[in-house]
């Protein structure tokens, strides 16, 4: 071992992990709209998603860290004070201001700054980048306001050519144009997105200057690690900015030569390639194995951070899919499965649904995980995190539908 590793165990990195994502500890009685920011802001993102089968995934992430708290106050932050931005990572995802300079640094380089994780992509992106009369056509019509997809003249609803934006090709170039920072999401209309331009809404930051690609790689790896707490560098890499690196590796041995991250080994982990932590998670890493943590249940939404970057079944054993993309002959769990973390660890899942009309959040099923804790405890937490989420969304009763495994049947019902 390095004389600069440190040593350390796979509880520790789980619940580092847990803890530098806010599913640790006491959740807050009452959260303000800086509290809001400021959650945005240590964990980088919340993946956007909109589907309301309980409530949208990006809301449920936000509750499963800080519990109630008013999703008015959320788009407040994002289309009127914007604190918050809406912005593709490329997947779609509540930001922060702050990153932006690292943002700008991928719209400055789009769409090469693609490469390498979504490289199949550039052709797509140059040509409709190279319809220069539709997107200028498309430029001036925001000059004169915010407009939704529909509401641009050229549009014409019809199926994506690259099978990653949607529809037609008012909707395309809407969304390169975002990548290259000429637009910006800047609010909601329906169902659907308001674009306007980025100089008109958002000056400041039409302002920014993007980072050098050396300087841009290693401020978004010592990011992503940050809100990671331990990671390999595949996993930096799937997390943030999503496969857009080009020098990763040699980036993290400039951050590690600074002493700005290091080395660290849990015994007993599966893994295979070196493990970092930020020099100033180190004092936490080492106090993790004290009686003071404390652990919580939380239910975790389909594109939580904490499942995403390839490390579920590396770290914590668990194994997840997200089925509601599944046929339905293929679902094993259910249809919109929402992961049950105890602590640092994944003991089971739930298939929620919110019957709006009755008032009822519907629970098709309950599953435990092998070696899940069993006993009343844990179940009566289970069946608390379960009835915040009802009061949550405004269902007035929790109603189990389908099978409860033994072990806690006697309380989840």
């Amino acid at each position: 071992m390095s004389p600069d590793q440190i040593s350390t165990t796979p509880s520790a990195v789980r619940r580092l992990a847990v803890t530098k994502q806010h599913l640790a500890g006491r959740v807050p009685k009452k959260t303000s709209k800086g509290d809001l920011v400021d959650l945005v802001r240590d964990i980088i993102y919340v993946q956007w998603d909109p589907v309301p089968i309980v409530a949208p995934s990006h809301v449920i992430a936000i509750w499963s860290r800080v519990g109630k708290f008013q999703v008015s106050d959320l788009d407040r932050l994002m289309w009127e004070e914007r604190k918050l931005l809406l912005h593709w990572i490329p997947q779609a995802s509540i930001v922060v201001p702050d990153d932006y300079p690292i943002y700008r640094s991928l719209m400055e380089r789009y769409p090469g700054s693609l490469a390498k994780g979504w490289q199949n992509h550039i052709p797509a992106a140059r040509k409709v980048l190279g319809r220069t009369g539709l997107k200028r056509r498309m430029l001036d019509e925001l000059r004169g306001g915010p407009l939704t997809p529909t509401q641009f003249k050229d549009y014409e609803a019809k199926k994506s050519p690259d099978g990653w934006s949607s529809g037609s090709d008012v909707s395309n170039t809407l969304f390169h144009l975002h990548m290259r920072g000429e637009v910006m999401v800047v609010g909601r209309q329906g169902n659907q997105n308001l674009y306007g331009l980025t100089e008109k809404f958002f000056p400041d930051l039409a302002k920014v200057k993007g980072l050098s690609e050396e300087a841009y790689e290693r401020a978004a790896a010592e990011r992503a690690l940050r809100a990671l707490g331990t990671a390999k560098p595949r996993e930096i890499y799937l997390h943030f900015v999503r496969g857009r690196y080009q020098h990763l590796e040699q980036a993290l041995e400039w951050l590690a030569e600074e002493g700005k991250i290091l080395p660290v080994r849990a015994e007993g982990l599966a893994d295979k390639g070196q493990r970092y932590v930020h020099s100033s998670d180190v004092g936490l890493l080492e106090s993790l194995a004290t009686p003071d943590w404390e652990p919580r249940v939380s239910l975790i939404p389909p594109f939580d951070n904490i499942l995403t970057g390839g490390r579920l079944e590396s770290m914590f054993g668990f194994e997840y899919a997200r089925e509601q993309f599944l046929p339905k002959a293929k679902r094993r769990f259910g249809t919109y499965v929402l992961p049950i973390l105890c602590g640092e660890r994944f003991i089971g899942r739930i298939d929620p649904r919110l019957d709006k009309k009755e008032k009822k959040l519907v629970v098709n099923s309950v599953h435990a995980e092998a070696g899940a804790p069993r006993g009343k405890e844990v179940a009566s937490k289970i069946g608390e995190a379960i009835e915040w989420l009802a009061d949550f969304v405004g269902a007035e009763d929790v109603v189990y539908k389908g099978p409860v495994p033994a072990i806690w049947e006697g309380v989840l019902r």
